[in-house]
């Protein structure tokens, strides 16, 4: 039998053909993720970036470490505390100190990620001059990179500058350097100072200062913002969603793709019953020639892989979704999970094709019949059914028990594979009047064309739920995974219009937040009715063993209640007061009156009393406590509501008065929503685009494999109708057009796997009180169908116009 597999494989490689190559890039791709996974475990120690010149850097505390039973939990504070004045006094007298200050800076036409820092401190990095001179002036700045030249005016936040040097970048950051004094204007709080001192003197001056970190040598690294661990965070999760991806959609091809060269083999295999070979050695071969197509697609994989790998980690790089040190290195295992992987996939997708090949009768040796009798076995239908209801019912379950988890990325990535799979089982039962329904019009249509096409792919019912499948995959999680995130962002904008009552938004230049000067001028104006409220957070330990942070929100109760319409489920707004905070539903004290022990924004820790609780919602509802519960909390957002009869020009004209000395901008409550919950973010974006672009490439490969095999073996087919008249041409339009209807039926199941799946998002959005649209991403659909059905088109016609070059009689003489 093993060399009748052999044989097989080699007479019928082109048969074999779409597996490998699908085989091969799933392998290849499992393998590079792995590499890429691997080496970001391998991260070096981060050297000093911004201090690597500096001789000490003291700063005080910014983190918050609780004890629990598994050890310390730790989170950033939302408020580091500043070095007490006293300490800074013996620090100033040990040496030369440099407050240093970093601030974001939004421009039109830089870098998204610009930082302003004071000039003092580029010597620290060190920075160096290449061209023009240091800032002197509020309204110059010396800037990293290439991206502005001197005598340059740029428009920032806070307000135009004149670019009069600039440095060369060192590739951790795109800095932006005010004078010392602009920069304190900008970035009042000063966290950590450069000492030019000797170590031991400056740990000797802050000992006994509770938090005050002295740092020096590589320690030094601390003082420069983690960038590298929320990198490989985001990194390692667009991976893992691809790596798994990659194996789903490997099996569900290979799967596909053997079971419908089961069924155009049925002769060859009755036959072989007919010559003796009983059901279990039929399987045997079937199986027999998945693993050598396995081990060879999986060697080839991993050999893909090794050149692969190295260039994503450079695309990462380029893209800046990985730190800049990243590269690929020296591993073995990953390749050995890809080989491994990849032969289980092939044996995996072969099991179910095996046993249906074992069930060939001796008879089928004399079948001449195209239209399929039995497209669905009995084991389909139930694990079809199976699949479908285990959907439905952990939708239902979640629904009832934790609707928000199906707003988590893991879940409505891996949800529409459950479905897909259900789908694609049951396609036998929903393709046959899914072809009728489609080609309704076209069958009424004058001619024979049109009736053909839909008697044809109805017929046919294995071969067009082959070809749909690959289609159904690409829909499903395009539909899915794009109109899922955008779903969600429409209903976080939504869930925070509905939040807030107030007809303006005013929000500040910087980090810096308002004085209280323009507090002043902002409460002064007529018509207005202002309510201030500053950042921060809160932490609470649960279950023992999570330090959990919560946004927070410090506001006065008269103003929230006069400016938010909060969601809550229990309890008042006008209930909170310093002893108390508003919490949502998802804590695990939230029962009004209750108290819960919590950490501020600056780690004091204080009990407090739950005045009211809101519910759960997306997950962004966050905490309300009093200013006084958010200690050095800049103001850094103004609602505004008119007053009764108050016009709203005046009033908008009014509040830019206000802040014009200042800076700031005054925006409509529209346009602060769009501004506050803009489109899902680059990373998380890009990561669907890869998954997306894998999903396409194996549809390529199965649906021009798929469509090449089911066409040549239409030979016959084709002969028969030039024999009735047809000309070539319109035997290529049929053939074309068949293609075309098959690629709607596979978009229309697609579509219905995707609208299932956001419907269950939209419900439990609706349970978690936030109705919102379902978001369908049609462009992108649109595209994807498109692509789908010109790659199917020319996958049916080329070779049916190579087979057509023969004579009729005898391409109607070929037999199997």
């Amino acid at each position: 039998m093993l060399s009748t597999t052999l044989r097989t494989v080699r007479t019928r490689w082109v048969t074999f053909l779409g597996s490998f190559v699908a085989l091969s890039l799933g392998v290849a791709l499992i393998a590079v993720m792995g590499l890429a996974l691997a080496s970001s475990l391998d991260a070096p120690d981060r050297q000093p970036e911004r201090f690597a010149a500096a001789p000490v850097v003291v700063k005080g505390q910014d983190a918050l470490e609780v004890p629990t039973a598994i050890g310390d939990r730790a989170q950033k504070l939302a408020q580091p505390r500043p070095l007490p004045d006293d300490v800074v006094a013996k620090l100033r007298r040990l040496g030369a100190v440099v407050e240093d200050r970093s601030f974001a800076v939004r421009t039109e036409g830089g870098p998204a990620d610009l930082v302003g820092h004071p000039w003092s401190t580029a010597a620290f990095a060190p920075y160096e001059l290449d061209a023009g001179r240091v800032p002197r002036a509020a309204d110059e700045v010396v800037v990293s990179g290439d991206w502005a030249r001197p005598g340059t005016r740029v428009r920032t936040d806070g307000g135009v500058v004149r670019v009069v040097g600039t440095v060369v970048g060192l590739g951790f950051e795109h800095a932006v350097f005010y004078t010392d004094a602009r920069a304190a204007e900008l970035s009042p709080r000063g966290m950590q100072f450069v000492v030019d001192a000797d170590a031991a003197a400056v740990r000797e001056a802050v000992r006994g200062s509770q938090g005050v970190q002295v740092l020096t040598g590589d320690a030094r690294r601390y003082a420069d913002p983690d960038r590298d661990s929320e990198a490989l965070t985001a990194m390692n999760s667009m991976f893992g969603t691809a790596g798994g991806v990659s194996g789903f959609v490997s099996v569900f091809v290979v799967a596909s793709t053997f079971a419908f060269t089961v069924a155009q083999r049925r002769r060859e295999f009755g036959l072989l019953r007919i010559a003796g070979a009983t059901p279990g050695q039929i399987r045997r071969m079937v199986v027999h020639e998945a693993l050598v197509v396995g081990v060879l697609a999986s060697a080839t994989g991993c050999v893909l892989g090794s050149y692969g790998a190295p260039r994503l980690a450079e695309w990462a790089v380029d893209e800046s979704l990985a730190p800049r040190w990243f590269t690929i290195g020296d591993h073995t295992w990953p390749y050995l999970m890809a080989f491994w992987t990849g032969l289980l996939v092939a044996l995996c997708g072969v099991v179910a094709a095996s046993w249906r090949a074992g069930r060939t009768d001796p008879a089928e040796a004399l079948r001449e019949a195209s239209v399929d009798v039995r497209a669905m076995t009995r084991g389909r239908r139930l694990l079809g059914a199976a699949l479908l209801i285990t959907a439905a019912v952990t939708l239902a379950v979640a629904l009832v028990r934790d609707p928000g988890d199906l707003l988590h990325r893991k879940t409505y990535v891996s949800r529409p594979m459950l479905l897909i799979t259900a789908v694609a089982l049951l396609a036998p039962v929903l393709v046959r009047p899914l072809v009728r329904l489609v080609a309704w019009l076209p069958a009424r249509l004058p001619g024979a064309g049109g009736m053909l096409v839909r008697e044809n792919a109805a017929a046919g019912v294995r071969r067009t739920a082959a070809v749909a499948a690959p289609v159904l995959v690409t829909v499903a999680l395009a539909g899915s995974l794009l109109g899922a995130t955008a779903t969600l962002d429409k209903a976080q904008a939504t869930e925070l219009r509905m939040r807030t009552a107030a007809e303006f938004v005013v929000t500040p230049v910087g980090d810096a937040g308002f004085d209280e000067a323009t507090l002043r001028r902002l409460r002064g104006v007529s018509g207005a009715e202002v309510s201030a409220s500053s950042s921060s957070a809160v932490y609470v330990l649960e279950d023992g063993v999570a330090l959990v942070r919560s946004d927070a929100r410090a506001v006065e109760p008269e103003a929230l209640a006069a400016t938010a319409r909060l969601p809550l489920a229990a309890g008042k707004v006008s209930d909170l007061d310093d002893d108390s905070i508003i919490v949502n539903a998802e804590w695990e004290k939230h029962i009004v009156g209750e108290r819960v022990d919590v950490w501020l924004g600056d780690g004091t820790r204080k009990s407090l009393r739950i005045a009211a609780v809101m519910t759960i919602g997306t997950g962004d509802n966050g905490v309300y406590v009093t200013p006084r519960n958010a200690p050095a909390a800049p103001v850094d957002r103004v609602d505004v509501r008119l007053a009764d009869g108050a016009d709203a020009r005046m009033v908008a004209a009014g509040l830019r008065r206000a802040v014009r000395a200042s800076g700031g901008e005054v925006l409509t409550r529209d346009a602060w929503v769009r501004a506050a919950y803009p489109p899902t973010d680059r990373t998380t974006r890009m990561g669907f685009f890869l998954v997306l672009g894998i999903a396409f490439l194996y549809t390529a490969v199965s649906l021009a494999n798929t469509m090449v095999m089911a066409t040549s073996d239409r030979v016959r087919e084709l002969a028969v109708l030039r024999l009735a008249g047809a000309t070539g041409r319109q035997v290529l339009r049929l053939v074309g057009a068949e293609a075309l209807l098959v690629v709607m039926v596979g978009g229309l199941l697609g579509a219905l796997v995707a609208g299932l799946d956001l419907l269950g998002m939209w419900s439990a959005l609706g349970v978690l009180s936030v109705w919102t649209s379902i978001e369908i991403p049609w462009a992108t659909l649109a595209v994807a169908l498109s692509a789908c059905a010109v790659l199917a088109a020319i996958s049916a016609v080329a070779p049916a116009a190579l087979s057509l070059r023969r004579s009729a009689v005898e391409l109607a003489g070929v037999r199997e």
